[in-house]
């Protein structure tokens, strides 16, 4: 289920592109976010947004634009999608630019691997199931803390960690495989034993394939880091100065028990047969594989 702000007035803007995907296939139909992560690096300097990071700029016709793109490949391949915008964000509700881009890459017999913190997803178990019967489809959800309050504290206007767990069961059931993102974890706020634990747990019940995880920390920047203690101030008083005594202006701030809660992945990882190194698991989601021979454009190539 969405977060408890999903029915509030979201602002957005159109703006033209004249391309919906990156040289490497990466799809972002959205440049903004109303999940409201106190960690998010999109709200990051670096990224140029000339606009609010909660007025959405949605790209005009991208379905269209998506398509023609699509028929100018020479085969097949892999499209992913919500590595800087989450694809499910309020507005999607209304807008489904999500949906129609699914549709286009269902069409055409292209792969997909979404990479969403929304339970919106199940909206589209029907494209997605589509997909997956035809090529390859992998839902990505991101996990950062097993604790429902907490959570909420952190990741305020999205699906919390149970809801995305139930998401991830739902895939498994509908025989779309998925992998899990256990990032970031913060420094002295979810960097326990116990909150990897619980995160493990749900992703060994919900069988997931694989699970990426770039050590346990964050990454501060520009941007980044104003909002993000501006938010310690708020929830968690006193941690903005830990922050600041133990990692400066450093972009890469690890936990002081990242060797130990990496020694607790890997093993849980091997025991369960689930892919944790991260060529492994970037090698599985870029992989294109067709399922059924389907008429298509590509047949003139064959």
């Amino acid at each position: 289920m969405p977060g408890p702000n999903a029915d509030r007035q979201v602002k957005m803007h159109y703006a033209e592109y004249k391309t919906v995907l990156s040289p490497k296939n990466g799809m972002n139909l959205y440049r903004g976010c109303t999940h409201g992560c106190i960690y998010c690096d999109s709200r990051s300097v670096c990224y140029r947004m000339d606009h609010d990071f909660e007025d959405i700029e949605v790209k005009q016709n991208a379905p269209q634009i998506l398509e023609e793109q699509l028929k100018r490949k020479r085969g097949p391949c892999m499209i992913s999608t919500g590595a800087m915008c989450d694809p499910y964000l309020h507005l999607e509700e209304d807008l489904q630019m999500t949906r129609q881009c699914l549709s286009v890459i269902e069409k055409y017999g292209f792969g997909v691997s979404v990479l969403t913190k929304s339970a919106r997803i199940m909206r589209d178990i029907d494209i997605l199931k589509a997909i997956n019967r035809k090529a390859k489809c992998v839902v990505q959800i991101t996990l950062t803390t097993y604790d429902e309050d907490l959570c909420r504290k952190l990741e305020p206007n999205v699906s919390t960690t149970y809801e995305r767990f139930k998401v991830l069961e739902a895939m498994n059931e509908a025989g779309i495989p998925t992998v899990v993102w256990l990032c970031p974890i913060l420094p002295f706020i979810n960097d326990t034993e116990e909150n990897l634990r619980g995160l493990l747990d749900y992703c060994i019940k919900a069988k997931v394939k694989g699970i990426i995880c770039f050590g346990f920390g964050t990454t501060l920047r520009e941007g980044d880091r104003e909002y993000f203690y501006a938010s310690l101030d708020r929830l968690f008083p006193g941690m903005k100065q830990r922050y600041i005594e133990q990692f400066g202006n450093s972009y890469v701030c690890n936990s002081p028990n990242n060797v130990m809660l990496a020694k607790v992945l890997r093993e849980t990882c091997e025991q369960h047969d689930i892919m944790y190194r991260g060529d492994e698991v970037f090698g599985y989601l870029q992989r294109f594989e067709t399922k059924a021979r389907q008429s298509s454009l590509f047949d003139a190539y064959e």
